[in-house]
């Protein structure tokens, strides 16, 4: 009976090419990160001879060691025009950007902002004491001042919360204030009736605010402005929008201003205090503000 020799009926493994091995049809070698099958019997007919080998996977290209690419806490790994590349990490608050080319990440430092309305104090009311002082704030950056408090004083139920400007760190109470306003009040029993007063005073020693209220939910609050307290040309003023309790009667709603008359040295620093001498009842909040010259 005839035979008929079908050859090998699969791919045979031999490892790498070895120049002094005889390769027969189908053997699979290595050599240089790819493999080869034999498709003509052979020997020392290198792999790059295409009439004895037949590429059957070629080697890719070698990648970037990502590990030894990144090498401290916080780089960045992106890709340029050649390959991976590392972008060292940044200093505090700098911000991640495209450089103007357009072409990699790069850190920048943003510039400071600038507002021309700055918080440049804040505090509350103690209520072991009958008054707080605004020191050394003032500076030549700020023109006018915006002072907004929250407090109560129960003891001085119907009695008025006060200011007075500061010198070199000493109360102005001398009897140089000049004051005018008004307050309208909406009653407790009738929500449609309340007393109005003009508020006016020549010459006394303080500027009144707002009125006490008899308990700390009916708070004393409002929004005090300061003119160029540190101006020498000129007197100082003052405008206080306002809401109190008058006692236990009525709310009230004052719109009063002032002007302080004794000379026009420049001022360090205000207070705030109760008229009746008695703490503060509510440690409630205030915040100092500044506009910048124009």
């Amino acid at each position: 009976m005839a035979t008929i020799n079908l050859g090998a009926i699969k791919f045979n493994w031999k490892g790498a090419y070895n120049n002094s091995t005889a390769y027969a049809v189908d053997d699979v070698v290595s050599s240089g990160g790819s493999s080869y099958v034999c498709i003509l019997a052979s020997q020392g007919n290198a792999v790059s001879n295409g009439t004895y080998w037949s590429v059957m996977a070629q080697a890719g290209t070698n990648g970037t060691d990502v590990g030894t690419t990144l090498t401290t806490q916080g780089d960045i790994l992106y890709r340029d025009g050649s390959g991976l590349q590392r972008l060292p990490k940044g200093t505090a608050n700098q911000e991640l950007r495209i450089n103007s080319g357009a072409t990699a990440p790069e850190w920048f430092t943003p510039a400071v902002v600038s507002s021309d309305y700055s918080r440049l104090a804040s505090g509350t009311f103690s209520t072991s004491a009958s008054e707080i002082t605004v020191d050394n704030y003032f500076t030549s950056s700020y023109d006018i001042y915006k002072f907004y408090f929250e407090t109560a004083n129960t003891s001085g139920s119907g009695n008025n919360l006060r200011f007075n400007w500061r010198q070199s760190g000493a109360n102005k109470t001398d009897s140089e204030y000049v004051v005018a306003g008004h307050y309208n009040g909406i009653t407790t029993s009738n929500s449609n009736s309340g007393g109005f007063n003009n508020l006016n005073g020549y010459n006394p020693a303080y500027h009144h605010i707002t009125h006490f209220g008899n308990t700390n939910s009916d708070t004393s609050s409002g929004e005090i402005t300061m003119f160029s307290p540190l101006s020498t040309d000129r007197f100082k003023t003052v405008y206080a929008e306002c809401w109190g309790k008058d006692g236990s009667s009525q709310w009230v709603n004052w719109h009063t201003k002032s002007i302080f008359r004794l000379n026009t040295t420049a001022m360090s620093g205000f207070r705030l205090y109760t008229g009746h001498g008695s703490n503060f009842s509510l440690a409630g909040k205030w915040n100092l503000y500044g506009m910048k010259n124009s």
